[in-house]
């Protein structure tokens, strides 16, 4: 049987919306379960407040950062406090930074195991164009990222005011491209831990012919078939499903009717040049799904993975440059065409 995965290190970013509430339930129910340590984080970004961004001088700027960072402080504490209804105390991290910025640099150096997020914050006016931090953070995250909007159906047990999210039911949705192999060893692992019923889901589109409808769905229910490893066919609850139609809207649909406690789904880190994200079926299924997604990134995009060190002091988009390093070989998601180079910004913090 196949080892399950080790989770020993949980980031919950925390921006005190009511998305937080229910991303900070499921971050405490999976360090609850797998004994592991959490760090609430919350990040103040300056950009929201003028009077730290417009302060007439040095001095200034860092007393308004100082006393920004105190009170998120305060709010973190407050935020913990009221919503942890279990034995687990997680570690508070306050930084001054931008968003998505932050947290990827924490999950990198740290060695973060998943991140836990709320589909999106307060930044609701760029989720069409720009994609939610969130968004950010899943595509570019050394680790999977799990996605809430809301607690699960009746996978939440209430006893004395504490939340558990037992996972009965997983939807692992398979593409058969190499970006779903690293997600599928998350679901089995999963299925594993949790003693779980795991439904391995292939959606077909554009099938033009009943003809073809009827031989495409057994050659894709086939495949699914050989996704199951030998040495879980009798001791895993592991069954198939090929559907047809938007791949979004199928999860999506499988998943009310199933009452799937959560889906998983491989990407494969793409970057700005092609983030359609408002039409991306991960971007659809976790802003309209019933359930929490975690998004695992493909074996090949974490071995392509740049090397980036961020300065979280940069906290003014369009004034103060943030010093970033990059080194990087092959395809660059920022940059178009195959280039291997360095490229160096100075930061004025340094």
């Amino acid at each position: 049987m196949r080892e399950t995965l080790k989770i020993k290190l949980i980031l919950c970013p925390i921006d005190f919306s009511e998305f937080s509430v229910s991303a900070y339930q499921h971050a405490l129910s999976v360090a609850a379960h797998y004994e592991a340590k959490l760090v609430a984080q919350h990040i103040v970004e300056l950009w929201r407040h003028s009077s730290a961004d417009f302060a007439p001088s040095a001095g200034l700027y860092e007393e308004s950062c100082q006393a920004l960072r105190e009170s998120g402080k305060e709010q973190l504490q407050e935020f913990v406090k009221k919503h942890t209804h279990r034995e687990i105390q997680p570690e508070l991290l306050v930084q001054v930074g931008v968003a998505a910025d932050s947290i990827l640099s924490f999950a990198q150096s740290q060695e973060t195991d998943v991140i836990v997020m709320g589909t999106h914050g307060r930044r609701g006016f760029d989720r069409l164009m720009l994609g939610s931090v969130t968004d950010r953070v899943m595509r570019r995250a050394p680790c999977p990222v799990l996605a809430a909007s809301k607690p699960p159906h009746d996978s939440v047990t209430a006893s004395n005011e504490q939340h558990f999210h037992h996972l009965s039911r997983i939807l692992f949705c398979a593409d058969f491209s190499e970006n779903s192999e690293r997600a599928l060893r998350y679901a089995i692992s999963a299925t594993l831990e949790y003693d779980a019923e795991l439904t391995l889901l292939h959606v077909l589109e554009g099938v033009p012919s009943p003809a073809k409808r009827e031989e495409a769905t057994a050659a894709a229910a086939e495949r699914l078939d050989k996704l199951i490893p030998p040495e879980g066919r009798k001791s895993l609850k592991i069954k198939t499903a090929v559907r047809i139609g938007k791949s979004y809207a199928q999860i999506i649909e499988l998943a009310l009717e199933a009452q799937i406690d959560l889906v998983i789904m491989g990407v494969r880190g793409r970057g700005a040049l092609d983030l359609a994200v408002f039409g991306s079926t991960t971007y659809r299924v976790m802003q309209l799904g019933s359930c929490p997604v975690l998004v695992v990134r493909s074996s090949n995009a974490e071995r392509g993975r740049r090397d980036t060190k961020i300065c979280c002091r940069s906290t003014r988009p369009f004034g103060l440059m943030c010093h970033l390093y990059t080194s990087f070989c092959g395809h660059d998601p920022y940059l178009p065409g195959n280039i291997a180079s360095r490229i160096e910004v100075r930061c004025p913090h340094r």
